[in-house]
């Protein structure tokens, strides 16, 4: 078998702490790996730098040479040249002046034609030198034969020495003179450096290679090169860093080489609290160059490059640290409160045995010892033989029946699967069982008929309520119609609302009663769309909300279901979404699916405060939550649930999505079966052409789709201005109405006269819009026939005889006494003289003034001023307009 780790606390806390320790060593490897890189990469770094700043001092060496031996000696032994020119900038101080500008030249001191000559020789010298050069170089020549300093550099020196620069300049001239004195009065020491310096204004680091030579009888000459190193370091170590300083450790210089190269470029790094050094030595000189780095940096810097690594390390030691924590406390380690758990465990256990209602006995017949019992098996374990009920109970398949004190029980005997000696009994008291079996069945039949006694109850009392409410309703409606008066208006309102909540109450009582089932008949489900329209338009009018009532079925289709309650669902929450809606509007849209045209899908959705987490919880129970509330009534608490089982006795399902402050969505959908259809002839209005004309997209799309269904045409008003004709104007636009048009309104009642030429009527009633087009085409086919008939008449004169006497006394007067009548609102005055005026047209045979004073009589029963004003100034037209055929 293979070898099995065991899982002990030892053996668990070695494996994490071996795991720590591989952990940390592998970090210990990670960061010296890291640390040794980046030395490795530094002395590479430095060894460059030192060869590259050996290659520069040696071609400043040849170029000291040359200066000294050909340049300095072969201007002093030849004649000087007399187009020379220097400027004195000040006292002491020249400028030589030359056309080559890539170095400039000062002369400090007294000096001679000659030092001019060599001078320029220099420059010319530097020029080409220096002339692929970026940085800043400088030469410095001290003549031991005049004592006269000669600075070359690439420096602007002309004007920094007249402008900005002066003290700069001339602190520079001085301390390399000082300088260069020193080294031409030490014996010892042909060749020196300086340390690396910084120039502040140009942020340049550079170091100083002086060589004196000697001539007898004179001073030393000494030529200084101020030798720049920013172009050699890299950017990555900082100049602040390095410093050159003497190397102690090399021996004094030789004229003899070695061969190992590698020892001549050596580094070597040390320790110097609080650095880290990196020093390379320059082979043929006594310098060293010394890169210092703060040993905080070189952390900061490791831990930078480390800091993933060393995150994970630590989140894999945190790791290890919780999982030995949590295993050694959840696993390996025994719990403390073991035995207090296993306390609880037995008190629970008698606690479950003691409140069971039958006797319970665990015997052991091994040990002949009662491992547990209750009150009831204590009591009747005396007149018990135990040993005899086993042995019945096995003929009894473990069921048997026992008379202990006249009391009957039933004893129930197991044995148990892992102890073969230990035996379950359990003692039922059959005579209290019986007891309360019969208590449980009279209980319940007191309870039904208390159910049955209040649905009785509830549907004599609806049946008593009922009636006189629906007086009071009709009483109320009559009232309301004679007086616009605001209190009987909520009387109306709040009697309506008690009339809704008795039929609710009565229809839910039959459901739960299952005295309920759907009535299916065959009915129009537009027309029903339109009582519902017409039933809510006084409450909507009230509050001043729109409703649009979008059928995308057609007008004349026939649904197979129970109309009583679709439409008790429909009013319902109708009347529940017009309480919770304070503005805006309120659309119900009826579609199919095409796949499935027999379910009809209902969508009632309003732009309301939405609905609570309460008033959705009335969805599975009545009154469960409170109802919203406004000043015309409160929405019924039983309202959601009621239409639920609507829907669900007429086999579909009611769904409510509500939204806080955006509204509310129900959705309803039934099984509505579609009757077949002949087909129809002749539509009834086949071949009219409508002008529609309707700013709302909903309206129009919902004309439209009405006048198709009915075999109208439908013209918009781009197809209008290409110049088809129209019957009838359809429009929502009352400054758009002329000639023979409809003024599509959503609190119409139905639909009115405006004139004889225009009706307003509410577009969310197909039969109002329907009766109000025919009415329309009617007395438009009416008005063809009378223009007819008056064309013939006018053929021959149209007054003779004494009639046209009469018609211009009686005729003028009326209709001047129709506009003081119409001003002074002086309605029955004015339905008298509107009445005459109509006998006599109609005396004389002139049907057009006939028409005319009809319609304003109809006019003048609504009262509409403004249609009387226009009606009668077409009067006053049309008599003008006889009187001058009268005369002529």
């Amino acid at each position: 078998m293979p070898y099995k780790f065991p899982l002990t606390s030892g053996n668990v806390t070695r494996f994490f702490v071996v795991f720590n320790l591989v952990l940390f060593l592998a970090l210990g490897a990670m960061v010296h790996n890291s640390v040794n890189a980046w030395m490795t990469e530094k002395r590479y770094a430095m060894t460059d730098l030192a060869r590259a700043m050996q290659k520069r001092i040696d071609a400043s060496r040849f170029a000291t040479w040359q200066i000294y031996e050909n340049l300095a000696t072969s201007a002093a032994g030849s004649s000087p040249n007399s187009n020379l020119q220097e400027t004195r900038l000040r006292p002491d101080v020249y400028y030589l002046e030359k056309t080559r500008r890539k170095t400039e030249a000062l002369i400090f001191g007294s000096h001679d034609s000659s030092t001019l000559d060599m001078t320029m020789r220099m420059s010319n010298y530097l020029d080409t030198l220096w002339g692929a050069e970026n940085p800043t170089w400088s030469m410095y020549f001290l003549n031991g034969q005049d004592n006269s300093l000669i600075m070359i550099s690439t420096l602007p020196l002309k004007d920094m020495a007249t402008r900005y620069k002066e003290s700069a300049i001339n602190s520079l001239v001085d301390s390399r003179r000082a300088e260069m004195l020193q080294q031409a009065n030490a014996l010892d020491e042909r060749e020196s450096f300086s340390p690396l310096r910084h120039f502040a204004w140009q942020n340049d680091h550079y170091f100083t290679l002086r060589t004196t030579f000697n001539q007898p009888g004179h001073l030393a000459t000494v030529v200084a090169f101020d030798l720049p190193v920013n172009d050699l370091i890299p950017r990555n170590m900082p100049l602040e860093n390095f410093q050159l300083r003497q190397d102690a450790t090399q021996t004094s210089t030789t004229n003899t080489t070695t061969s190992d190269d590698t020892s001549s470029e050596s580094t070597h790094v040390a320790l110097v609290n609080p650095n880290l050094e990196i020093a390379a030595s320059l082979p043929s000189t006594s310098l060293q160059l010394v890169y210092r780095v703060p040993l905080t940096s070189l952390a900061l810097d490791t831990l930078h490059n480390l800091m993933w690594p060393l995150l994970i390390n630590l989140v894999l030691f945190l790791l290890s640290i919780a999982g030995i924590t949590l295993l050694r406390q959840q696993s390996l380690r025994p719990n403390e409160n073991q035995s207090a758990e296993l306390d609880s465990l037995r008190m629970l256990n008698e606690e479950i045995v003691a409140s069971l209602p039958v006797g319970l006995l665990v015997y052991d017949f091994a040990t002949n010892r009662t491992l547990l019992s209750n009150k009831i098996a204590e009591h009747l374990l005396p007149h018990l033989n135990l040993q005899k009920i086993i042995n019945m109970s096995d003929q009894h398949q473990g069921v048997l029946q026992a008379t202990i004190n006249n009391e009957v029980y039933e004893i129930r005997h197991a044995r148990s699967v892992l102890s073969p000696h230990t035996q379950l009994f359990m003692m039922r008291d059959q005579d209290r069982e019986l007891l309360v079996n019969k208590k449980l069945q009279k209980a319940q039949q007191v309870l039904d008929r208390n159910h049955q006694m209040r649905q009785q109850l509830m549907h004599n009392l609806g049946h008593a309520l009922n009636g006189p409410l629906q007086s009071m309703v009709m009483q109320l409606v009559q009232l309301s119609q004679r007086d616009d008066d605001e209190s009987v208006l909520d009387l109306l309102d709040e009697s309506q609302g008690l009339a809704r909540l008795v039929d609710d109450i009565v229809l839910l009582n039959r459901l739960e009663a299952h005295d309920w089932s759907p009535d299916a008949s065959v009915f129009n489900l537009q027309d029903m769309l339109d009582e519902i329209a017409l039933e809510s338009l006084p409450l909507l009018r009230r509050k001043g909300l729109a409703l649009v009532v979008n059928n995308h079925l057609a007008n004349d289709e026939m649904r197979f279901g129970d109309r009583r309650a679709l439409r008790k669902v429909l009013t319902t929450l109708m009347h529940y979404s017009l309480t919770t809606t304070r503005w805006g509007k309120i659309s119900l849209e009826i579609k199919t699916s095409e796949d499935k045209p027999n379910q009809v899908l209902l969508q009632l959705v309003d732009t309301g405060s939405g609905l609570s987490v309460d008033e959705l919880a009335n969805v599975d129970f009545p009154y469960l939550g409170d109802t919203t509330q406004d000043r015309f009534g409160q929405a019924s608490g039983m309202a959601f649930f009621l239409c639920k089982q609507l829907c669900k006795q007429m086999g579909g399902q009611l769904e409510i999505i509500a939204k806080p402050d955006i509204g509310t969505r129900y959705n309803i959908q039934l099984p509505l079966a579609l009757e077949q259809q002949g087909e129809q002839e002749e539509k009834l209005l086949e071949g009219v052409t409508a002008l529609v004309d309707i700013a709302v997209e909903d309206v129009h799309k919902i004309v439209c789709r009405h006048l198709e269904n009915w075999g109208a045409k439908c013209l918009t008003s781009d197809e209008r201005l290409t110049g088809q004709d129209h019957d009838v104007l359809v429009t929502d636009d009352p400054a758009r109405l002329n000639g023979w048009a409809l003024l599509l309104a959503g609190d119409e009642m139905g639909h009115h006269a405006l004139n004889d030429q225009q009706f307003r009527v509410n577009f969310n009633l197909s039969n109002a819009l329907l009766d109000a087009l025919l009415a329309l085409i009617e007395k438009q086919l009416s008005h063809d026939l009378l223009e007819e008939s008056r064309e013939d008449e006018e053929a021959t004169p149209l007054m003779s005889g004494g009639y046209f006497q009469l018609f211009t006394e009686t005729v003028p007067p009326d209709v001047k006494r129709l506009y003081t009548e119409a001003a002074e609102k002086d309605y029955p005055s004015l339905a008298q003289t509107a009445h005459r005026l109509k006998g006599v047209f109609a005396m004389l045979n002139l049907g057009s003034g006939k028409q005319l004073c009809e319609a304003l009589e109809q006019h003048i029963k609504v009262c509409d001023d403004l249609t009387i004003k226009n009606t009668t100034s077409e009067i006053d037209a049309y008599v003008s307009q006889l009187l001058q055929q009268g005369n002529q």
